[in-house]
């Protein structure tokens, strides 16, 4: 493997495992904050003891994302040169943003939060987690910003083979953000919802005496299960149909479509030989593509070959098609996984109303594994945004391979990548231990507190 492909390989590995930290912390900050407030209206103790404990949960996992990120900011510049010096006036605004407003929002009130109990009147105490469930939101908006500048470039102009910024309103209105933060937001809170239904469900299969706990994490967990799920599959269905218009071929190879097609039809299984640019076997749907993608049966969605032809008479000779049956797959499982998210919230919602979830323990058990839905479809989600743009690092203005530093050696990055794999395979280790630990422990009764009596002299 040369240059190029080892510092691809660990700039994606450390994104991966970066992003396995940044929806749960996102989704659960909302659900935190959520529990408390309803502790400040209700005065009942037991949210204010949810708030403690999934909380607790949450601390966990914002450590070990902080930590997985910072790397790979330093990335753009040891391995990503070039790249940087093309786009850092454009990315080094909302980057900076993110981390002067956004990450020190979060992380100023989460230490008022930790160290604020009993000594700040409840609805301030309250507001302090919103203002972290808002920072660790908006600090997604700011890097999304960026990510949807490289998707749907806006904006800028070409000074010296850099792109400059020269509308920072296009930037914030780039239609690709708004379909794009809002679908993480729901990735997100449902992430986070199958996280709080599963550890529920684990602790209602004991029968411990914090069922009564449980029992309402559980109805706040489902709630936001079924809104978040709902909103990931409205939202990621307008992606596809914003995708047809921006980037094309990212929508042709995560269909494996070759040739382009009125009507179009949708392929459930198909056998791709990309060397001969066909499909040598394919389950297809009639008219469903242009269905989806144009709200009616007919509609022209364009295919690899003829988009190849446009863009090398666009851009000049070159392969532009991305890895197709990558694509393919990663689209199927996320948007299968999506729909069965969805489907198995509304399931719940039924057997929960039918009581049929504690007289059948089946259920609770089977909910215990279904945590690792959203935490799956995440990460093909991602690959399938980064992979799908190939062979772009920024679309039409910049290519992967013109992106990469020339001074850095192959020996020092594949040294680093063996660094960050065995670094980021332990922080997981000890992220999934603490987060066992505490689950399975559940929330502990405090002690009451002493009174504070002055010292006479």
């Amino acid at each position: 493997m040369d240059a190029l492909g080892i510092a691809r390989s660990q700039f994606a590995i450390t994104s991966i495992y970066h992003f396995f930290f940044i929806p749960l912390t996102m989704g659960l900050s909302i659900l935190v904050a959520i529990m408390e407030t309803r502790y400040v209206r209700s005065g009942d103790d037991v949210y204010k003891k949810m708030a403690k404990f999934w909380g607790k949960l949450f601390l966990i996992n914002f450590a070990l994302g902080v930590v997985t990120g910072i790397v790979m900011e330093f990335q753009f510049g040891m391995n990503w040169s070039e790249y940087s010096r093309f786009v850092g006036d454009i990315f080094g605004v909302p980057l900076a943003i993110e981390a002067l407003l956004a990450f020190f929002l979060e992380s100023t009130f989460l230490g008022i939060w930790i160290f604020g109990w009993d000594k700040l009147p409840k609805g301030l105490h309250a507001g302090a987690f919103w203002a972290v469930a808002i920072g660790s939101n908006l600090s997604a908006l700011w890097i999304l910003m960026a990510n949807s500048w490289m998707q749907h470039p806006v904006g800028y102009e070409l000074v010296g083979g850099k792109a400059q910024l020269v509308d920072f309103g296009a930037l914030v209105s780039n239609s690709y953000l708004w379909l794009q933060f809002p679908h993480v937001i729901a990735s997100a809170l449902t992430t986070a919802a199958f996280f709080v239904l599963a550890i529920s469900a684990y602790h209602l299969l004991k029968k411990d005496s914090s069922i009564d706990f449980f029992q309402k994490s559980f109805r706040i967990g489902l709630a936001a299960a079924l809104i978040g799920s709902v909103l990931v599959v409205g939202l990621g269905h307008l992606q596809m149909q914003m995708m047809v218009r921006n980037q094309p071929m990212k929508v042709a190879a995560s269909e494996a479509l070759w040739e382009s097609e009125d009507p179009a039809g949708l392929s459930l299984v198909a056998f791709i030989d990309k060397g001969n640019q066909q499909n040598t076997f394919a389950i297809r749907i009639p008219y469903a593509l242009s269905l989806l993608t144009f709200n009616k049966p007919s509609g022209e969605v364009r295919g690899i070959l003829d988009l190849q032809a446009e863009y090398e008479a666009l851009y000049g000779p070159g392969d532009y098609i991305p890895p197709v049956t990558l694509s393919f797959w990663t689209f199927r499982i996320m948007v299968g996984l999506g729909l069965l998210m969805a489907l198995v919230a509304f399931a719940v919602l039924y057997l929960d109303a039918r009581k049929l979830l504690t007289s059948r323990p089946i259920y609770l058990r089977l909910l215990g594994f279904t945590f690792l839905m959203p935490y799956l479809s995440n990460t093909v989600g991602w690959l399938l945004t980064e992979f799908g743009r190939q062979p772009w690092i920024v679309f039409g203005l910049l290519k992967v391979q013109d992106g990469v530093s020339p001074g850095v050696s192959t020996g020092a990055m594949i040294t680093s990548l063996i660094a960050f794999m065995l670094l980021y395979g332990i922080l997981m280790i000890v992220d999934v231990y603490l987060l066992l630990k505490f689950a399975r422990t559940g929330p502990v009764e405090e002690a009451p507190q002493a009174e504070f009596e002055p010292a006479i002299l």
